[in-house]
């Protein structure tokens, strides 16, 4: 585990022990291109405080709106996010590619 992963769930825990309700957000697979490795995280709160990326900025949004909803309901999610690269920039991945992220809710 990387420095700055444990940057990350030191800051997500901290969050969570001031009484944030937070949810962790992990890069599982990527294929071709990818703007961020496997193991990458994203932390989000429900009053909006992120630490990390797991994509440079390109899905974050999508990312922070599906970890809300992990928050709201306690059901992880796996999202999948990959363009082929003709319409790469069109939607955001500049990079082209394709991603696996998996979204969970901190006890």
């Amino acid at each position: 585990m990387s420095v700055e992963q444990l940057d990350i769930l030191s800051t997500a825990a901290a969050w969570a022990q001031a009484g944030e309700q937070v949810a962790l957000a992990t890069v599982t697979e990527t294929w071709g291109s990818s703007p961020r490795p496997p193991g990458s995280q994203l932390a989000v709160t429900v009053s909006g405080k992120m630490a990390g990326s797991v994509s440079g900025g390109c899905i974050e949004g999508a990312v922070a709106e599906a970890a809300m909803a992990t928050i709201a309901s306690g059901v992880p999610q796996l999202l999948d996010f990959g363009i082929t690269d003709e319409r790469a920039w069109e939607v955001g991945l500049a990079c082209g590619g394709k991603l696996k992220v998996f979204v969970e809710r901190l006890a």
